[in-house]
């Protein structure tokens, strides 16, 4: 893919963990700068939550077991009906349009986890679109991490 930018990508640590969070509790916060392009990806057990705009075009990621497979799932927040099914709409193919770049910074930003567990470049990515109209609150499958390396 080779989106990345690496200089506008900045990637923070909770309480500096890098490794010591097993990849099942690993949580990612990934936000966007509209006014700089750049990308703030935070790793942790936990999502920054403290870190999120009123505007919720953040993307949510936590590695979940699902049997023996661990799967990556996003989250997006595409609206709710008192913004318009037209927004959400509009909302939800600008998520997909820039998931393969948020995907990316991800992996690029957590590579070192990549590194020491490899099997993982091939574990499944669903993303969940959250709306309250129903054939907009879905499911899609992204493939896997290494298509985005």
């Amino acid at each position: 893919m080779n989106q990345i930018n690496p200089k506008k990508l900045h990637v923070q640590w909770e309480n500096n963990a890098r490794l010591h969070i097993p990849p099942n509790t690993r949580k990612y916060t990934l936000i966007h700068s509209d006014d700089t392009g750049d990308l703030y990806l935070y790793i942790g057990s936990s999502f920054a939550f403290k870190h999120l705009h009123p505007m919720r075009d953040e993307v949510l990621a936590e590695w979940k077991r699902v049997k023996q497979t661990l799967i990556l799932f996003l989250y997006v927040y595409v609206g709710n009906k008192n913004s318009g099914k037209e927004t959400n709409e509009q909302r939800m193919q600008a998520f997909q349009k820039k998931l393969p770049l948020a995907l990316e910074a991800i992996r690029y930003g957590d590579q070192q986890l990549f590194q020491a567990y490899p099997s993982l470049d091939f574990s499944p990515i669903l993303v969940h679109f959250t709306s309250e109209y129903p054939d907009l609150n879905v499911t899609e499958d992204y493939g896997s991490p290494y298509l985005y390396k």
